[in-house]
């Protein structure tokens, strides 16, 4: 019996621009079903930014019907309201997956720039040039951040498919220990000419 496919929301939070990508994995065929971004800074009222951003995000879930939700984690800054302001615009796209109950997951952002191309520190540029090798898209989006989106869905993928790999492997029971005894006989044995 086949598993039924896997759909994937990646997201890449932001308060002037929110990229996304939908992943659909069915039987190891990956692709695309929708990436583009939330324009927000048409807006000067961040409680405004917030609203649309659950709005848009509750949209594209009951569109697609996803399963699972990827973010990616902002990164430290020095600016500290611009922090807030991204935590709190993660935390609404958060609060629309869990409206919908979907599994929701958090990347680092470099560890989502080294999933894609092997590199931590990639350019976003590079990171794009790669999701349109992997997915064979043709024409580069306006915005990067809606392949900055679609990273986060193949990171969630990739990610989750090692732990599957782990799991299915099994673990190794550990060897039994042997006695002390045993364990000199063993060495004086193997070592008859350094034992007197």
């Amino acid at each position: 019996m086949q598993a039924a496919p896997r759909i994937i929301l990646g997201i890449d939070p932001g308060t002037q621009i929110l990229g996304y990508g939908i992943i659909k994995i069915d039987a190891k065929k990956l692709e695309i079903l929708t990436l583009g971004v939330v324009k927000l800074d048409k807006f000067s009222d961040h409680g405004v930014r917030l609203k649309r951003i659950f709005e848009r995000l509750t949209a594209l879930i009951e569109t697609y019907s996803p399963t699972e939700m990827a973010l990616e984690a902002p990164f430290f800054g020095k600016n500290v309201q611009s922090m807030l302001k991204l935590g709190r615009a993660q935390g609404v796209a958060m609060a629309a997956g869990l409206m919908k109950e979907l599994s929701i997951n958090e990347y680092a952002p470099r560890k989502v720039k080294q999933s894609i191309t092997g590199k931590g520190n990639a350019t976003k540029e590079q990171v794009a040039d790669m999701l349109q090798r992997i997915f064979g898209f043709e024409e580069m989006p306006k915005f990067m951040d809606a392949t900055d989106g679609l990273a986060v869905a193949y990171c969630h993928y990739l990610d989750s498919t090692n732990i599957i790999k782990k799991q299915s492997v099994g673990v190794k029971k550990p060897a039994k220990k042997q006695s002390a005894k045993n364990a000199w006989s063993d060495f004086a044995k193997k070592n008859e000419n350094r034992v007197k």
